[in-house]
């Protein structure tokens, strides 16, 4: 497998990223497309390729073409796209493998499921893999081809896809948008977020073993309205304090949930 040559379409954080972690394992990568030149150059000299911004000038003689673009424009890159018997995937979390079906013979999912940046390497051999495939042979050939690089690689369907996709919006996005949201409280009184490291790392190292449930700590967790309140009071912005008050509702609401299943 590793003879095989790959296109990315695509020069966005996941394209960089699994460009760069293939062309690490010894995979040829021989063309990278996007609109935009100065992207396209960029990655095509990370991983050693040529760059192109006209879907007319991909090559036919890649094994795997991976469409690694924003998900409103997979759509419109497949209608471009048309080959024999190459296999072509998308790495979206949310786009039915369907929307691929007249871009090839072979065609599926390769899902990386983890959060990218082009700046910030990321492991891909401890990065879950999720694939699917809309015949044997193809998958078959995505397993194999995803086990060379990640050590977790995992066959779901189009709908798992979506709700795994739904699970980590909120396990990540979410999550990362409370950091901000608790950057902007410590700068008001000229502190860092640096403080909140050690809790942050400690929190999710504990459900690596346990139930985040069973994890659960904090004021609402206690039953400590009078914390709450005195919460309420110090934040300024409407938005974060609705924020505060549904979440604190719902982790209320999930530990009275699990007491009455235990």
């Amino acid at each position: 497998m590793q003879a095989t040559t790959i296109t990315l379409i695509g020069a966005g954080n996941v394209a960089t990223q699994l460009g760069i972690a293939l062309r690490e394992q010894g995979y040829a990568i021989s063309q990278v497309y996007s609109p935009t030149k100065k992207s396209a150059e960029a990655l095509a000299k990370k991983v050693n390729a040529a760059a192109i911004t006209d879907l007319k000038k991909l090559h036919s003689n890649s094994i795997i073409y991976i469409i690694a673009v924003k998900d409103d424009a997979i759509e419109t890159v497949a209608k471009q796209l048309h080959f024999k018997n190459q296999i072509v995937v998308h790495t979206s979390g949310t786009v039915p493998i369907d929307v691929l079906k007249k871009t090839s013979k072979n065609y599926g999912v390769l899902y990386p499921l983890q959060t990218f940046s082009k700046e910030k390497a990321v492991d891909l051999k401890t990065t879950p893999v999720c694939i699917e495939a809309n015949n044997k042979p193809t998958s078959t050939t995505l397993q194999y081809f995803a086990k060379s690089f990640s050590g977790n690689v995992q066959q779901v369907s189009s709908g798992q896809r979506k709700t795994i996709h739904l699970a980590a919006v909120f396990a990540c996005n979410f999550s990362n948008h409370m950091y901000a949201v608790a950057e902007g409280i410590l700068k008001k009184d000229k502190l860092s977020l640096d403080l909140l490291q050690p809790l942050i790392e400690e929190t999710a190292a504990k459900i690596k073993n346990n139930s985040p449930v069973k994890m659960q700590t904090g004021p609402a967790a206690r039953g400590d309205k009078k914390t709450m309140k005195a919460h309420l009071k110090l934040i300024a912005d409407a938005d974060n304090k609705k924020i505060y008050q549904l979440i604190s509702k719902g982790i209320i609401q999930t530990l009275k949930n699990d007491h009455k299943q235990s």
